[in-house]
Order: structure tokens, then C-alpha cells, then sequence
């Protein structure tokens, strides 16, 4: 007798800790997963003012090593791995032949011949999967440490002090997009000064076992200052704030880097060729001549609020297509970004709308981001 595979979502190693603090769970790309803990606004405004802490353990991590593990990632993915110095990380993607994303990532160069790339959840499989196959040829090793790692980061203006009072590292010196290996309240862990919230903070990559004592360690440490458990929801209200895109919504197999407005990830000048070179120069010569659509965004003049999907529209005509949207906590007012016609993209272009079932709301096209921290 034949057992269907289990559907059931997984569980990180601090699913019985979120369920105390009284979470509302739901199910992301395959993860039972905080959405909220109380108020989304009140965890929103805390990362902003304060800091929040986040369980963000369903992130994928593949680790690369060998000799040729920077030649194999230089061919896998569109960005220069070569230039990336070792302790530092940098942000790419991966592409197909035909220039579509497959995902974005963050590439960490732990050693002279070992990197780690983070992928999306819901792309972890795919990513491994299309780096394992594209290794071929090449004297390296790829290999699927998604259950060797939990990850929680903190994240907002408090986070620097709060993790300084549980560690000796360095984190004056750790600049932005670096991580080096260091014990945090007695867990050895890679610090890494990365997040997807517009804020500084810091992600925390230790083993499952040492998840819950982090996190209660990181909680003592920084409640004082008024540091709150943060779920999915209010992480999605920031980097939508912050201008960050997120895969599935303003990336997609049916884009280039080039459409999305993010072609400077695309290294044309490294050696060896890559996948999806040729489409990408194409790509990249269209953006410059006759760019379909672009990515912008969009502040309500009411207070309906756009969903992904929802038309844009400009004397009743559909000029584009809203990508994520949402209430924001940081402006007041709803915002969106979307897609638009490239003659409805510069800022403070007139007579643009969202078409939100049936009723064109009036909306202003700005510039990405909406929100940008104060150094």
C-alpha cells in the first residue's frame, strides 16, 4: 500500500514558542509560519522605531565549496561572485536561459572556497536544483543545508545595542552586507548585517537546536527598548515601504532583472559565460530603447486599499498592473507598486488610477522607495 506524501506545512525549530507568545499562524510556501502576534501595525511601527524580531528560519540556504565553487556560481548566477570579498555578501539573482528570474538571492562568501547563497522559501528547491544542474563540469560541491540552519533576525534602529549586550563581536565593524562568524548569547552563530526591512539590523544564522535559547536571549535582552516578536505580515508592509521586490509578486520567470528595473545585478563584463547571457543583453539593449513597462509606485489619494492584480488605469485605459499593495503604517495612506506603461512612469504623471472592483481611485506615481531610513 502506496502513502501519498505528506502535505502538511513544516515547522521551524520555534513553532511551539510562537504558538506560546499566541501567534496567529499561517501557511507560507510550504512553512507553518507567525503572520502576527498581536497588532501588525504595532509590530510594523516597532521595527521602525524600535526593533522587531523575526523568525525567519524558512529561508533556504545552499552552501557551495570547492575549488572551482566561484567559477560554477559566476556561470549559475548573473552577478560577479569573484569581486565578492570574503566575510562580505552580496545581492543577485538567478536566471533561466531565457533571461526570467528564477529567484533573487544573497550570496555570503564564508571562505576562499565556500559561499552560501539564500534563496527564497518557496524557491529553495528550484535554486538548488538549477545550481546542482548547472554544476556540472565544474570541481565544486552543492549542498541543501536548509535543515542545518535556523534564522532570526532583528531588525530597526535599537537592534545595533541590542545585540552588542549579548555578544563580543565586532558589529562597529561588520558594514552593511558582511557577516562574520561570532557567539551570540553562547551560540555560535554567522551575524550577518542583512534584512528585508529598510532598517539596519542584523540576520542570525545558528543551528535549530540553539533557535529557541537566541531568541529568549535576544527578547530579555531587548525589552527595554522596546523590542517586539514580528510575523510575515508586518515584514511584508516594510520592504513594501522600503521599495523591495519580492518574488512572485515584482519578480517573475516572465521577467528579466532588466524589466524589473534591478539590470545593475547583471555582470556582462565577468569572465566565462553565464546562463541567460544572451537573452539578458537583448533585454538589456530593449530596457534602454523602448522599456515596455516599468516599476513605480503608487500613493492613494483615498483610502482603498490595491491588491496585487488590480489594473492600473488612465483615461479608462488599463496602463499597467499592480505587483503588492497594501495600508502603510509609516505614510498613513495606502500604497502599491506596480507595473506601469512607460508613459505613465515618471512621477507626478496625472490621471492615474487604480481600477479597485469596478471604481477607478485616484493614485500618485512616485519614486521608488516610498520610505528610506535616516543614516
Amino acid at each position: 500500500m502506496s502513502t501519498a506524501p505528506s502535505t502538511s506545512p513544516r515547522h521551524t525549530a520555534l513553532d511551539a514558542l510562537h504558538r506560546s507568545l499566541g501567534a496567529t499562524m499561517t501557511d507560507f510556501a510550504g512553512w507553518d509560519m507567525p503572520l502576527r502576534y498581536a497588532s501588525e501595525r504595532d509590530e510594523h511601527n516597532a521595527v521602525r522605531t524600535k526593533a522587531g524580531l523575526f523568525d525567519l528560519s524558512h529561508m533556504g540556504e545552499i552552501t557551495v565549496t570547492g575549488a572551482q565553487a566561484v567559477d560554477l556560481l559566476n556561470h549559475a548566477l548573473v552577478g560577479n561572485i569573484a569581486t565578492v570579498g570574503l566575510g562580505r555578501a552580496r545581492y543577485t539573482m538567478i536566471c533561466r536561459e531565457d533571461g526570467g528570474i528564477l529567484d533573487d538571492l544573497i550570496v555570503y562568501r564564508l571562505g576562499e572556497t565556500e559561499f552560501m547563497v539564500v534563496a527564497n522559501a518557496g524557491n529553495a528547491q528550484i535554486v538548488l536544483d538549477a545550481i546542482t544542474e548547472r554544476a556540472a563540469g565544474f570541481d565544486a560541491v552543492v549542498r541543501d543545508d536548509r535543515d542545518a540552519y535556523a534564522l532570526i533576525a532583528v531588525q530597526g534602529p535599537e537592534s545595533p545595542g541590542i545585540l552588542k549586550s549579548v555578544t563580543d563581536a565586532d558589529l562597529d565593524g561588520l558594514k552593511y552586507y558582511a557577516g562574520l562568524p561570532g557567539t551570540v548569547a553562547g551560540v555560535p552563530a554567522l551575524i550577518a548585517r542583512t534584512g528585508y526591512t529598510g532598517e539596519d539590523g542584523f540576520e542570525l544564522f545558528v543551528a535549530p537546536e540553539h533557535a529557541e535559547q537566541l531568541w529568549k536571549a535576544l527578547t530579555e535582552a531587548g525589552a527595554p527598548v522596546g523590542l517586539i516578536p514580528c510575523g510575515l505580515s508586518c515584514r511584508d508592509t516594510l520592504r513594501l515601504e522600503a521599495g523591495m521586490p519580492l518574488y512572485g509578486h515584482e519578480l517573475t520567470t516572465a521577467l528579466t532583472p532588466f524589466d524589473a528595473g534591478l539590470g545593475r545585478v547583471v555582470k556582462f563584463e565577468k569572465e566565462g559565460d553565464f546562463v541567460g547571457r544572451e537573452a539578458l543583453r537583448a533585454a538589456a539593449e530593449r530596457a534602454e530603447t523602448a522599456p515596455p513597462r516599468k516599476l513605480v509606485g503608487l500613493v492613494a489619494e483615498g483610502r482603498r486599499v490595491p491588491r496585487a492584480g488590480f489594473p492600473v488605469v488612465s483615461d479608462g485605459k488599463v496602463v499597467g498592473e499592480v505587483t503588492s499593495g497594501a495600508p502603510s503604517p509609516t505614510l498613513g495612506k495606502p500604497i502599491a507598486m506596480a507595473y506601469v506603461d512607460a508613459a505613465h512612469a515618471t512621477p507626478g504623471t496625472a490621471g492615474v488610477g487604480v481600477d479597485i472592483r469596478g471604481t477607478h481611485e485616484p493614485y500618485e506615481v512616485v519614486a521608488l522607495p516610498f520610505y528610506k531610513r535616516q543614516k
